[in-house]
């Protein structure tokens, strides 16, 4: 019998382990892949590939105690060596190798030049060879950066007193509503795949106030354009009590500004082998539908084609219009019209032709939906009255407002999108680590 007693404590180092005061001149061991290898002749640089980047190695003839015809690239390796500064090196040092140990091989050449600064293919090759292309550093670089998006939006939300919950993908009825679900049998009975975790995030707030998640959802929409996906990631909140939703905004605007502080301290050396600039969030612009859709195409001489949503010219349009007029690089739009918004969605009581709602424009593209909810149990059945709706499905929905609710509101966001606008990307699938859309089912 063996007693288990926790993480085992390993002879190797990592990469911020390498870089700790004291460790030069130091005899040290270390594991990883074969990045590339520079044969120069009697020296040869062998660069490894870590979790958190790229360490230089050095084989000298005569010196190391292995054959370099032995090792090719993509081999998985542990080695050994004195550590050394080096000013040409990746994170200025290396390793003058003695000892190396191959762990694995691989079977065959590599497809892609992953080794290359930057991967020059296309981005249907990076796709169809996923789990290759993304062992380039840059390539792996924008999935750190969405790992500190997704961070920042769990650590700040935990901050603020949310409660993250976990809620069913397969369902009986949709939030959205619509034609754009995926159907399916699920035991002989109609099911759906969720288009948005709305219903179950409203009932919770009656339960902890304030909840989030993060999590995927599905549209079945035939478009096959730069932003649309059939599945992808929505970073989810819902919160109660709140007196307008003007504080859903101001939530936002809070996750997005201790994000990019996150991002700058923590992920300075994917920031920088990206050459990415985090946007500015000290302020945000809010503009209301009707207002921001008259400025923007009187200043641009364009014509409004149609008043109730905002074409992707137009989200363009408003996000330039926003740097030009207020140096901004996220812009709220408020009071969407209502026709445009779900059942949920709380009327504006000045005019219901609008809706206490609002979007996130990143850099062109629309990347949050939110606003306040209809909290009031027969307000609620009212509207759906008004739009020809039954209760069919919904009724434990429902249940949580017959016996109370308060006044709440919340949003959703794409998380690929979000990281596309950070990255300077044109389409979605670059910052989506296995797209799913109208002709991709694999890998």
């Amino acid at each position: 019998m063996e007693l288990v007693t926790g993480v085992k404590k390993k002879e190797t180092l990592e990469l911020r382990e390498l870089l700790e005061a004291g460790r030069i001149g130091t005899e040290v061991r270390v594991n990883g892949a074969i990045h590339t290898i520079r044969d120069m002749g009697t020296v040869a640089f062998i660069i490894l590939r870590k979790r958190e980047g790229l360490v230089q190695c050095v084989y000298e003839e005569g010196v190391s105690k292995f054959n370099l015809k032995d090792v090719k690239e993509a081999d998985t390796v542990e080695v050994s060596g004195m550590l050394e500064r080096s000013e040409k090196a990746p994170n200025g040092i290396e390793i003058r190798l003695g000892e190396l140990k191959i762990l694995s091989e691989p079977a065959e050449p590599m497809p892609l030049p992953i080794s290359k600064w930057k991967l020059n293919t296309s981005l249907e090759a990076k796709l169809n060879y996923r789990p290759i292309s993304l062992r380039n550093i840059r390539e792996r670089a924008k999935f750190r950066i969405q790992e500190g998006i997704v961070r920042g939006f769990r650590d700040f939300l935990y901050q603020e007193g949310f409660t993250e919950i976990h809620t069913p993908k397969i369902g009986a009825k949709s939030a959205e509503g619509g034609a754009n679900l995926f159907r399916l049998e699920y035991f002989h009975r109609p099911a759906i795949l969720q288009q948005s975790p709305q219903f179950y995030k409203q009932m919770m707030v009656g339960v902890f106030d304030r909840v989030f998640e993060t999590a995927p959802v599905f549209r079945a929409e035939k478009h096959n354009t730069k932003r649309h996906l059939n599945e992808y990631t929505s970073l989810d909140f819902e919160m109660g009590y709140i007196d307008g939703f003007e504080d859903i905004m101001a939530m936002e605007t809070g996750f997005l500004q201790y994000t990019m502080a996150l991002l700058e301290k923590e992920y300075a050396r994917e920031l920088k082998i990206l050459d990415i600039q985090v946007p500015k969030t000290k302020e945000i612009p809010a503009v209301r539908f009707d207002e921001i859709k008259r400025l923007v195409a009187e200043k641009y001489d364009r014509k409004i084609k149609n008043p109730f949503d905002l074409e992707p010219e137009e989200e363009m349009l408003i996000s330039r219009y926003a740097k030009e007029e207020w140096d901004a690089d996220f812009v709220f739009v408020t009071h969407y019209p209502s026709k445009k918004r779900p059942f949920y969605a709380m009327d504006d009581p000045a005019d219901s032709t609008y809706t206490l709602s609002f979007d996130l424009l990143f850099r062109g593209m629309e990347i949050t939906t939110g606003g306040q909810r209809i909290h009031d149990y027969h307000e609620l059945l009212a509207k759906m009255e008004k739009r020809g709706m039954t209760d069919e499905g919904m009724e434990q929905y429902l249940s949580a407002f017959k016996h109370g609710m308060p006044p709440h509101g919340g949003l959703g966001i794409g998380m690929e999108r979000l990281t596309m606008k950070m990255m300077n990307e044109d389409n979605v699938r670059e910052t989506t680590l296995f797209p799913r859309d109208l002709s991709r089912l694999e890998p």
